[in-house]
């Protein structure tokens, strides 16, 4: 199974790749994701440690059923050969209505079929009031004119 666009990455594919990524964490389904990583890929989430497709799916089957109307926007900051580097920033609530909005970094390296073979993630959330929210479309995909993390600042 091929996962294009395959490394070695140019601007252009590391953006095209950061962008698949981040629609498909906002499909919120962990089967669908857990697609584009190695059978074997390994995880550093926090301090959540997985090993293969089966321990990222319960992962994330996980997060999504406590992080609540999740919306995340990707953004690239780096790359280089079948490395890249992201930042990003998502919002979601939990089961009493508090919104949260989170804060990371993402290393992450691919095989040569373009499926991520490790993912290394660094975040940082914080309460925010609802009307502090910013990530404001429809469940699913951001819209193509919706801002990115540099125009809030993020």
């Amino acid at each position: 199974m091929s996962r294009p666009p395959l490394p070695p990455f140019t601007e252009q594919t590391a953006i095209e790749k950061v962008r698949l990524a981040e629609d498909g964490w906002n499909s919120r389904d962990p089967a669908r994701v857990t697609l584009a990583y190695t059978e074997d890929t390994r995880w550093r989430n926090r301090v959540e440690f997985a090993h293969g497709r089966a321990e990222v799916e319960a992962f994330l089957t996980r997060k999504w059923n406590r992080e609540l109307d999740y919306r995340l926007i990707k953004e690239l900051w780096a790359f280089a050969g079948n490395r890249i580097a992201v930042r990003y920033a998502y919002e979601y609530h939990d089961d009493s209505f508090q919104w949260f909005r989170a804060y990371g970094n993402e290393n992450w390296e691919f095989a040569e079929d373009g499926l991520m073979r490790f993912r290394h993630a660094s975040i940082n959330e914080r309460p925010i009031a609802e009307a502090e929210r910013a990530f404001h479309w429809p469940l699913g995909r951001r819209p193509d004119d919706h801002p990115g993390l540099s125009h809030f600042g993020f």
